[in-house]
């Protein structure tokens, strides 16, 4: 059975006591997961301990990084390396995420880079693709995220790629006044699961966590998780809210 997740991505927001005030009200709600219902943290780095020590011994809460470098170590200032945040037994690492990718010039081989060290140093990546409203509006935004998953994560073993958790994020519904439908997001999602079918087998496919990241907000969630192909969410501005990530929480349960 694929584990559901409902995965928190701060990015840049937040003082400490923010932080750990939402973290409070978050885990106050008690909010009972299934066995293979899990909700992920991806906080900024100066709060991953603060954030481990908060869900330690809550079951199957766990805190993500939001990025590694694609090197283990070196003259690499301002960088956090896999190693590091293995060493803080920080169990997922959110990757490739859109914003990355055009902020900061990521690119499929550097993702493919990133995938191998945060795997080889035991940390499960959340390994973001979607496409731009260019790519959307000609049509070719199945080829576009087909290409970023060979790129980056064709070259895996089988047993590898079972360790990868994927995001899908339609960019071009991400502040743009556009919105994807839950049908929309089931037909990419569908796609993506059949192109890891193709490369590595229907059975493996189906055990692959394929996460949603437009705009997943308390009032949709339930809609959303409902499709077949969409294990959870990848959530955004809804994550700094507490009742609202609650919700998404709950629909995920």
């Amino acid at each position: 059975m694929r584990k559901k997740i409902a995965a928190a991505n701060w990015k840049m927001n937040l003082r400490l006591e923010q932080g750990e005030q939402l973290l409070d009200a978050i885990l106050s709600k008690n909010i009972n997961l299934s066995a293979n219902s899990h909700v992920v943290f991806a906080v900024p780095f100066p709060y991953l301990q603060i954030a481990s020590s908060k869900v330690n011994g809550k079951q199957n809460y766990a805190v993500a990084a939001q990025n590694c470098h694609q090197k283990s170590a070196g003259a690499y200032t301002g960088e956090v390396s896999a190693e590091m945040l293995q060493s803080l037994q920080i169990p997922f690492v959110v990757l490739g995420h859109s914003e990355r990718r055009e902020y900061n010039g990521e690119t499929n081989a550097i993702l493919a880079e990133k995938v191998n060290e945060a795997l080889a140093k035991s940390l499960q990546p959340i390994f973001c693709c979607g496409e731009p409203l260019a790519i959307r509006e000609d049509g070719t935004q199945n080829a576009h995220v087909e290409k970023q998953l060979e790129e980056s994560l064709f070259h895996l073993t089988a047993e590898q790629i079972l360790q990868i958790v994927i995001a899908y994020e339609p960019i071009w519904a991400i502040g743009t006044g556009k919105t994807a439908t839950a049908d929309q997001a089931q037909d990419m999602h569908a796609h993506l699961r059949s192109v890891l079918s193709n490369k590595y087998g229907s059975d493996l496919a189906n055990q692959i966590s394929i996460l949603y990241g437009g705009s997943v907000k308390g009032s949709n969630a339930k809609e959303l998780f409902s499709k077949p192909d969409v294990d959870g969410g990848l959530v955004g501005g809804a994550s700094l809210q507490a009742d609202d990530f609650g919700l998404i929480i709950e629909a995920l349960a």
